[in-house]
């Protein structure tokens, strides 16, 4: 599948909110297109796309997981006494399928692999596709093909927290070997504005099972 937002020469594709939007906008989509009503917002941050789970999709609860206690604590007190969105929190590991999620429609990792080390997102990939496993799963990531077009200098990435940033051959040779060891069936397509060549800045992998 393919739903690649396309801009002319004229405007910059510099712009860090408007890709962090494209990337939401792609995420409601598929949750909508899903009919998902209970998800979990696996590495959370700050919950930007908790926001607008209740305008945009038919999500009416969230489990939102993270590391970090303050992002957590604040999506708490944000979402206290809402009627139409009710968000649970867990603080933890991404990498630890012994957490009690409960039953799930789908997990959505945004922007979330790229800070894990390589060699433990076979933890991930058993905690998400085999412990929690839901219907359908979300990750999105940066493309690593478009960072010199993006102006991104050699041997550096995008963020100084990324452990890695993958091309689409290599990101996409990932996600199906996750998709065949587990029973999902797996499609990609870009996000962003589409260079010829390089492809969209961030790539997207929707897992069914």
């Amino acid at each position: 599948m393919t739903n690649l937002v396309r801009i002319g020469p004229e405007k910059s594709p510099s712009a860090p909110t408007s890709l962090h939007e494209a990337r939401l906008e792609a995420v409601l989509r598929h949750l909508a297109l899903s009919g998902a009503r209970r998800i979990a917002d696996l590495g959370c941050g700050r919950g930007a796309l908790l926001d607008r789970l209740a305008d945009r999709t038919a999500v009416t609860e969230a489990v939102a997981v993270d590391l970090d206690a303050p992002p957590l604590e604040a999506i708490r007190a944000r979402f206290e006494g809402d009627d139409q969105l009710v968000v649970e929190t867990v603080q933890g590991s991404l990498m630890d399928g012994r957490l009690q999620l409960g039953p799930l429609d789908s997990a959505v990792l945004l922007e979330v692999i790229e800070h894990i080390q390589p060699d433990e997102l076979s933890k991930l990939e058993i905690a998400v596709f085999r412990a929690w496993r839901p219907p359908q799963v979300i990750i999105t990531t940066p493309n690593a093909d478009a960072n010199d077009y993006l102006g991104v200098p050699q041997g550096r990435r995008r963020h100084w927290d990324h452990r890695f940033e993958w091309g689409r051959a290599r990101f996409q040779r990932w996600a199906s070997g996750v998709a065949a060891r587990s029973g999902y069936r797996v499609d990609f397509e870009g996000v962003g504005w589409e260079h010829p060549t390089y492809g969209a800045p961030t790539q997207l992998a929707a897992f069914t099972a």
